[in-house]
This record gives C-alpha cells, sequence and structure tokens, in this order.
C-alpha cells in the first residue's frame, strides 16, 4: 500500500480508519499489480493508468467506488454518475461484506471501460474488456 494510503487512511476517525484499512487490505491483496496513489485527495488502484476501485470519506459514511462498476452484473452496488461507476457506502467495517468485495474486485480486472482516455476522446468511454 502506498504510504500516502496509509496516511490517508490514519488521518480518519476511527470507524472510518478501520473501514479504510479493511479495503486498503482487500483490494491490495486482490488486485496486486494495481498502482496504488492518492488521485483527487483519495486512495485509488489503477491497472494500466485506468482508474479501477477507490475509496473517499464522504459525510457520514466511506464511499466505494468501482469506475466500471455499473457493467459488472453483480449485485450490491448503486449506480453513480453518468458514466459507468458504481458504489457501496458503508458506516461500519463489519457492513463490509468480504466475498462479494472479492466478485467486485475480480470483475474490476477484466470489465474494464477506458477513463484514461475519455478526455482525449471527449467524454466518451470505449470499452477495453
Amino acid at each position: 500500500m502506498h504510504p500516502d494510503t496509509v496516511q490517508y487512511n490514519q488521518s480518519q476517525a476511527s470507524g472510518d480508519r478501520e473501514i479504510c484499512d479493511l479495503l486498503a487490505s482487500e483490494i491490495d491483496r486482490h488486485l496486486p499489480k494495481a498502482e496504488n496513489k492518492i488521485w483527487h485527495a483519495h486512495p485509488v488502484w489503477f491497472l494500466g493508468g485506468n482508474p479501477i476501485v477507490g475509496y473517499s470519506k464522504l459525510k457520514g459514511c466511506i464511499r466505494l467506488l468501482f469506475w466500471s462498476g455499473q457493467s459488472f452484473e453483480l449485485p450490491g452496488l448503486t449506480d453513480e454518475g453518468k458514466f459507468k461507476a458504481a458504489e457501496a457506502r458503508y458506516t461500519s467495517a463489519d457492513q463490509v461484506d468480504i466475498k462479494l468485495l472479492a466478485r467486485w474486485l475480480r470483475k474490476s480486472r477484466t470489465v474494464q471501460w477506458d477513463y484514461k482516455n475519455i478526455v482525449k476522446r471527449k467524454g466518451q468511454l470505449e470499452r477495453l474488456s
């Protein structure tokens, strides 16, 4: 895990820190080849320069976001925004379903939309895999 992600997690209140630490360790475990860094002020994991998954502190919860999550065809994620992102929100670590999270993370390796080039394509997404 990138030191900046560790610092981000440590800056959270106790309950939120527990959620962030759990999410980070599971993401690292299931996406070992992903690059992790702070992007737009929160931890994000990238494959081939393409954002895959990240989490952030919102008012009252931690939001887990999968950039291509609307295409996973798995339960538990809520559509987010006008592109292909989907999210789950947590207020305590015991709400995180580790088995379902693992399924989402496996899907995130094989179902990807090209966010890396979205500006170059003037807001148009293309499916990578």
